[in-house]
């Protein structure tokens, strides 16, 4: 039942919209002035600014922080981040730890025009399965996948080595309306925001959200297929994939059936915004505790990115809310984001959650099934110090803190419990067109 409302849900708004620009006819409207620039970057590159991750979409009005090349008809791009962090993140001997590793990925596109069609290829790779020791870096009140035969909590689990490798291809349909395929080994399915290692509000976080398997866990899924069609202000896709969380061998593709689906609908009203809401089916998702049979997840998002800009000072911000459900247990992620850059030499960001999780994700069985609703405020600041060959250096620093509710504190030592990381930092400058 579930399975086919989430699919009909998906063909209904890809045939909403799709009918939306029929109503308008095949000739464009005439965009206002923000919207023209956008046109003319497009014009200039095959890379748009509000590509996110995977298929989805940021703000047009988004700085893009990579480096390009060109190859004969290929135009490429590189994106990238690297941290090298202390961390402590400890409320006591069971609950958080201390560790200096580096959190890190980097990402290679290429894209050409076949007549009116586009072609991309894209890799994207991280060392965190060398550079991240144990289960995972310190993250206070953070869960989510299995290692040495548990699950997960207080840390934030590596990135896999093959984060992204995929293909898209793109061609005019009709007037303004474009349609996209996008596919591959691992990539990312329509469901959910951008991913936050892509998203300006978060880029320079070191630190993953606590929310992060309520809303873009999906970003590494090991076999994808999306289809869809968009125009310069709406997007509709669907996507089959397979929604297993990746095992806690990071180095190797964790391939399976693609038996997992998802639907998204974008809406970029002004250069400022992007809107989404997408809902999707993940099909044994999570592995069940002993010998229980895995977890299926129906996940539903909602997300609205905002960036503004005034003079050197560009603003980012997300507000974004997620479900789960899970043996018919319902869980809610609200999570809010920002961060401002000066000059692209001093950055302050900040993030405020609200999530619901089961006690077992928290390793407090003696509770059952109970939902503990926890918060955790972080903020932080960077000062890049040197710039060369397209690329930032800062050092920066974050602290944190987590809450919990009363019937925790035993467990934890404080209903409020801190955090605090030292970092340095490497990613490209914000590329101008």
């Amino acid at each position: 039942m579930r399975r086919s409302f989430f699919f009909a849900l998906a063909l209904l708004l890809a045939a909403n919209t799709s009918g939306q620009e029929h109503e308008h006819g095949a000739k464009p409207a005439p965009q206002p002035a923000e919207h023209q620039h956008d046109h003319d970057h497009a014009a200039a590159s095959l890379f748009a600014p509000h590509e996110g991750s995977g298929t989805s979409w940021l703000p047009p009005a988004t700085d893009m922080y990579a480096l390009h090349a060109h190859a004969g008809p290929w135009e490429l791009m590189f994106h990238g981040n690297a941290f090298l962090q202390f961390l402590h993140e400890a409320a006591n001997e069971h609950h958080g730890s201390t560790q200096t590793g580096s959190i890190n990925w980097v990402m290679a596109m290429a894209r050409r025009q076949l007549g009116t069609a586009r072609f991309g290829l894209r890799g994207m790779f991280s060392l965190e399965p060398a550079t991240i020791g144990g289960c995972g870096y310190p993250n206070l009140l953070a869960t989510g996948e299995l290692c040495d035969g548990d699950s997960i909590h207080d840390r934030q689990h590596q990135h896999d080595l093959l984060m992204e490798v995929a293909a898209e291809y793109e061609r005019p349909l009709r007037g303004a309306l474009r349609w996209q395929l996008y596919g591959g080994l691992a990539g990312e399915p329509a469901l959910g925001p951008v991913a936050f290692p892509h998203r300006p509000s978060a880029m320079p976080n070191p630190i993953a959200p606590i929310s992060h398997h309520w809303f873009d866990a999906t970003h590494i899924t090991f076999g994808v297929v999306t289809a869809g069609m968009f125009s310069s202000r709406w997007k509709a896709e669907a996507s089959v994939f397979n929604g297993r969380e990746p095992d806690e061998h990071r180095w190797d593709l964790d391939l399976a059936p693609l038996d997992s689906f998802s639907g998204r609908v974008t809406f970029a009203p002004t250069p400022a915004f992007a809107m989404q809401l997408s809902a999707g089916h993940l099909n044994e998702a999570e592995a069940g505790e002993g010998t229980l049979p895995r977890i299926d997840v129906d996940r539903v998002t909602a997300s609205v990115i905002y960036h503004r800009r005034r003079g050197q000072a560009f603003w980012a911000n997300m507000l974004a809310w997620g479900r789960n459900e899970e043996r018919g247990i319902a869980s809610h992620a609200l999570l809010l984001e920002t961060s401002v850059t000066y000059a692209e030499r001093d950055v302050w960001f900040g993030r405020f959650e609200l999530n619901g999780k089961k006690a077992h994700d928290l390793h407090a069985d003696e509770f059952h099934t109970t939902l503990f609703t926890l918060a955790k405020l972080q903020g932080g600041y960077t000062r890049y110090v040197a710039r060369g060959a397209g690329l930032l250096a800062g050092v920066g620093g974050e602290g944190s803190i987590g809450f919990v509710p009363e019937s925790l504190e035993p467990r934890y030592g404080s209903r409020a419990n801190l955090g605090v990381g030292v970092f340095v930092t490497v990613r490209p400058a914000a590329h101008k067109m």
